[in-house]
């Protein structure tokens, strides 16, 4: 899958879409307001809309889910996790606060829930090798993508390397032996460049 994933950078947060014979994923979005330069980095990399037919988010904060709203409204498919959906509106406050943003809050009602138990089985519907797993320790509803191709997507999950400078941070460990049991290889955040384990 990783030969194939197409990171797309349009603003500060990295998205990554990866194409499937059902329809494309997209993981995370950016902020409210970057649309037009959303659809340019879908065209730089040879992409249309109709190439995403779901989205799917690490965690419900603005910088990685101000487009939600807009692509639901497009047609894309909103995957969410039970966690999530009461986060769905934590950036809704925000946005409001900037008319020029043209923010269009994500639709609870027309996300589909994925319990964590059947992950494995809806990714590999859309034709994706791997698994969802909780990594709360970033926000109670932050969830990274682990591939069977040894790719791993965390978005915001403090790095691995991080745990030796905290003394004590029980949920940050705990968050990477999930991961690291499922031998990632590499591992790609959604604020900094991909790490190789």
């Amino acid at each position: 899958m990783g030969d194939c994933m197409i990171l797309l950078r349009y603003g500060n947060t990295n998205t990554f879409y990866f194409p499937t014979e059902t329809g494309g994923l997209l993981l995370d979005t950016d902020w409210a307001g970057t649309l037009p330069a959303f659809f340019r980095a879908l065209k730089q990399s040879g992409l249309t809309l109709d190439a995403i037919s779901h989205l799917l988010l690490t965690h419900c904060h603005g910088d990685h889910m101000g487009l939600a709203g807009e692509l639901q409204r497009r047609g894309v498919t909103l995957l969410v996790t039970q966690e999530q959906l009461p986060h769905l509106h934590d950036p809704d406050p925000i946005f409001a606060r900037d008319s020029r943003l043209a923010y269009v809050p994500a639709d609870e009602t027309a996300a589909e829930v994925i319990p964590w138990a059947d992950s494995r089985a809806r990714l590999a519907a859309l034709g994706i090798a791997g698994e969802l797993i909780p990594t709360p320790s970033h926000s109670a509803d932050s969830l990274s993508l682990v591939l069977d191709d040894g790719d791993c997507f965390v978005g915001d999950l403090e790095p691995l390397s991080y745990l030796a400078a905290y003394e004590d941070n029980p949920a940050l460990a705990a968050d990477w032996q999930r991961i690291l049991a499922r031998h990632p290889r590499t591992v790609y955040h959604a604020h900094a460049n991909a790490k190789t384990l």
